[in-house]
């Protein structure tokens, strides 16, 4: 048993006026605000949520479900009236005897780690009847049955971020610790967050983007993207970024890597403790890296042939006309990884031998599993997005950044909005959500092609696909290769790259499997130590025989990579400076493109 003592500080009327003078500043920002809401841009609003299609067939399947048996439907209804009733007959005896029942346990959630969630009686009924409430929302979501599979999927993930949405702790009035600071700084704190909400929605044209990083805390190529290179060649798609050798000697085949154009490539170069691109020249390799453009609506009817040709076979053929070399070995990081599958199957059919090995980080090829992103995959939000972009004439870089914070939503978007608006809390210095923030807008036509042909259509994977004037299939694909993945990878699963692995025609295939994720599964040094990774030759049986059969290594993987491309790389030869007569330097890495905003 605990007591239900006042946890609030004391309040005095001092405190009181103090704290009406701080209210009245908000009559000021609340003019910004409505300024700025009065502006905003308009989107597409098929992108907000599904088309209610879904809903209404889900509806309809359950209440025919409920008909056909109602003592089911019954005995959910009876289960959540007897739990919210038994939630207020508690409350009542705590507020009656002052003191709160604690033996019930209830489900652990960090959300609510202060203390007044079980100490306080109108704060634990809120969270239990909010508990209650959700856990009815996914057993009806989860008794739906004849629903088609895709469908069901779709309702589940919309039904939960319905459930995160309303958590108490999105709201003033029932989150105890934004209640509490409020009071502690005579409502400094709402007029910090309600700032800060004001500056986001300026600084998006009217569109609620949450802050995640302090943006004064971080500068490309001042504290970040710091290894020393040099842009050597330019065109509209890309710059070319040559990296001043850190060794005597080279190998002397070169290496090109080929980041995605949906953020920056500066992920790989955050800090110099963690950046794989200095640990790549540290380690003997010349090394080249594509900055993409990040392109204005001017871009609308580029498509992946663009990228293919003016991206990947340029930087390709800049790269052995520097190092005087006729091949080089690919890198290719998400959908650069697609992409560059794309390019080994077309120089097959081409007869173009200029790589000679590829590794694939986090790359899907085949599509038959869309994963978590099944909910955005359909036609209503693909129409959506096709809409958007022919208006605009680029899929507008907030878009992308919202899908992607949405499928971590409590991480992503709840928990910075409440420590931003609410507490009135500067965002963290933290150089990973400063990249995250960091988008890029992606063409018109690029990304219709690449959700209809590749993720809908999967046709990659299936009878091929049409491009440059040719059908390009994975099977085209035969280059020695080594794929990376990431255990908890929710953006390109692990299992579902394996598929694509398994269908491409090289002869030579290794297969990785990181701990961690999208990002940390990549970005994953050895010096740190951290995460470990698996292996295992034999890719003939499924992934989940093959992941239980593999070996665990402790540690980063780069070693076994490098140890992999050593052998694909050459001998050694005198290490080479940055470009040549007919490739100057044109500017110091990073680069112009990955800081140029394309609004202006």
């Amino acid at each position: 048993m605990t007591t239900s003592e006042d946890q609030m500080p004391e309040v005095t009327e001092e405190h009181i006026e103090r704290l009406k003078e701080n209210m009245e500043k908000v009559e000021t920002l609340s003019k910004r605000l409505v300024e700025v809401m009065a502006s905003k841009k308009p989107h597409t609003s098929a992108l907000d949520g599904p088309n209610q299609e879904l809903f209404a067939r889900a509806a309809t399947v359950y209440f025919a479900e409920a008909w056909q048996n109602p003592a089911k439907l019954l005995e959910q209804q009876i289960e959540y009236w007897g739990k919210s009733v038994l939630n207020f007959a508690e409350a009542q005896q705590a507020l009656t005897i002052g003191e709160v029942d604690d033996e019930h346990d209830m489900p652990a959630d960090k959300r609510f780690s202060n203390p007044m969630w079980d100490t306080n009686p109108y704060f634990r009924l809120i969270r239990q009847q909010y508990q209650t409430n959700a856990q009815a929302i996914t057993q009806a979501v989860a008794s739906v049955d004849d629903l088609d599979a895709k469908d069901k999927r779709r309702l589940s993930y919309f039904s939960q971020q319905i459930i995160d949405m309303m958590a108490p702790t999105n709201f003033l009035a029932t989150n105890p610790d934004a209640l509490q600071k409020a009071v502690e700084t005579e409502g400094q704190s709402l007029i910090n967050g309600l700032e800060n909400l004001v500056s986001d929605l300026e600084a998006n044209d009217g569109e609620l983007v949450v802050k995640l990083a302090d943006e004064n805390a971080f500068e490309v190529g001042g504290n970040l993207a710091t290894t020393p290179g040099d842009v050597i060649y330019r065109n509209r798609m890309m710059e070319l970024i040559q990296y001043k050798p850190a060794t005597e000697t080279v190998h002397e085949t070169p290496i090109v890597l080929f980041p995605p154009w949906i953020n920056k490539f500066y992920i790989l170069d955050l800090k110099a403790q963690n950046s794989l691109i200095k640990w790549i020249t540290e380690q003997g390799y010349t090394l080249f890296v594509v900055s993409w453009v990040n392109p204005n609506p001017s871009y609308a009817e580029t498509g992946m042939e663009d990228y293919i040709q003016d991206g990947f076979l340029a930087a390709i053929e800049v790269a052995k006309q520097i190092c005087k070399v006729k091949q080089v070995n690919a890198i290719g990081y998400c959908i650069a990884g697609t992409t560059l599958s794309l390019t080994l199957a077309l120089m097959k059919q081409r007869g173009d031998k200029s790589i000679k090995s590829a590794t694939l980080f986090t790359a899907l090829t085949d599509f038959s599993e869309q994963g978590e992103f099944t909910p955005f995959l359909q036609n209503d939000f693909i129409d959506g997005i096709e809409e958007e972009v022919t208006k605009e004439g680029v899929l507008r870089s907030w878009i992308m950044g919202r899908t992607m914070s949405f499928l971590r939503s409590r991480d992503l978007v709840y928990g910075p909005a409440i420590r931003s608006y609410m507490m009135g809390e500067v965002p963290p210095a933290f150089d990973l959500l400063f990249w995250n923030g960091d988008g890029a807008n992606l063409p018109a036509k690029m990304a219709v092609d690449y959700l209809r042909g590749l993720c809908q259509r999967n046709e990659f994977a299936s009878d091929g696909i049409e491009l440059l004037g040719h059908k390009l299939t994975l099977a085209d694909v035969d280059v020695p290769l080594m794929a990376i993945t990431c255990e908890t990878d929710h953006i390109a699963a692990w299992k579902d790259c394996y598929r694509g692995v398994q269908k491409m025609g090289s002869r030579s295939k290794t297969f990785v499997v990181s701990e961690s994720g999208h990002i940390a599964g990549i970005v994953n040094p050895p010096s740190k130590k951290k995460y470990g990774h698996y292996t295992n030759p034999d890719l003939k049986s499924d992934a989940d025989t093959w992941l239980k059969e593999a070996d665990f290594h402790e540690g980063s993987w780069w070693p076994i990579w490098e140890a992999w491309l050593k052998k694909r790389s050459g001998k050694q030869v005198p290490a080479r400076e940055t470009g040549d007569s007919t490739h100057p330097s044109l500017a110091p890495a990073p680069g112009t493109y990955v800081v140029a905003n394309p609004n202006i």
